[in-house]
């Protein structure tokens, strides 16, 4: 191994391991502001449901209850989220394209977004791999949906060979990316030793191009 592959896997290292601890951050804060009030509100209906109860007052109790059962349900679905975007079911056990094809017809039939799907050739990727690039589309496509929604959406994965891929991203949305989804994008390209270059037209739309070379693209 010469000094400059092991300098460059050295670094490469360093970039993973600081994009795990901002993702780490992420879902801590996540879980902080987001599910834990939830829960600790749903604990504190409770307690006045059973104040209620204790008083005989059964319809200001079952009003109480309702709004509990109410945010139960909805922090449970944010939960849900939570899990099915760190690794969803259908990634691990089917792989690559079965899940951005369930990930793009949710959120296509969410919000009217024709969805044109064409990732067969990641297969030959890596498991690691093949979850970072699913991580890469969901932002893009969530991205694409806040700034719009758009009207069409479209992956491809093209392979050149065992060492060559390259994954393109399209949305017509309108106005374009902010900077800080673009980095983070890159962060999670530069962990799988990728590259990852952003086109953007006002008419157009945008084209985001991820090209995998070398020992990265069989991780």
């Amino acid at each position: 191994m010469t000094d400059e592959t092991s300098e460059y896997q050295r670094e490469l290292t360093e970039q993973v391991l600081a994009a795990e601890q901002d993702e780490r951050r992420r879902i801590a804060l996540f879980l902080h502001d987001g599910p834990v009030q939830s829960l600790a509100g749903v604990a504190l209906m409770l307690d006045a449901a059973l104040d209620f109860i204790e008083q005989g007052r059964t319809k200001e109790a079952r009003d109480v209850l309702g709004k509990a059962l109410e945010t139960s349900r909805a922090t449970v679905g944010e939960l849900r989220d939570l899990s099915f975007n760190l690794e969803p079911v259908v990634l691990r056990d089917h792989g690559f394209a079965p899940a951005v094809q369930a990930l793009t017809e949710s959120r296509g039939l969410d919000h009217g977004i024709q969805m044109a799907i064409d990732v067969a050739d990641a297969e030959i990727l890596g498991e690691r791999t093949q979850a970072a690039l699913y991580q890469i589309v969901r932002e893009a496509l969530d991205g694409a949906i806040r700034r719009g929604p758009p009207t069409t959406f479209r992956v491809g994965v093209t392979s050149r060979g065992p060492d060559d891929v390259q994954i393109v991203i399209y949305d017509d949305a309108p106005g374009e990316r902010r900077r800080r989804s673009i980095e983070v994008l890159e962060e999670r390209a530069r962990t799988l030793g990728a590259s990852l270059a952003v086109e953007h037209d006002d008419d157009a739309g945008t084209t985001m191009t991820i090209e995998l070379h070398g020992y990265a693209a069989d991780e």
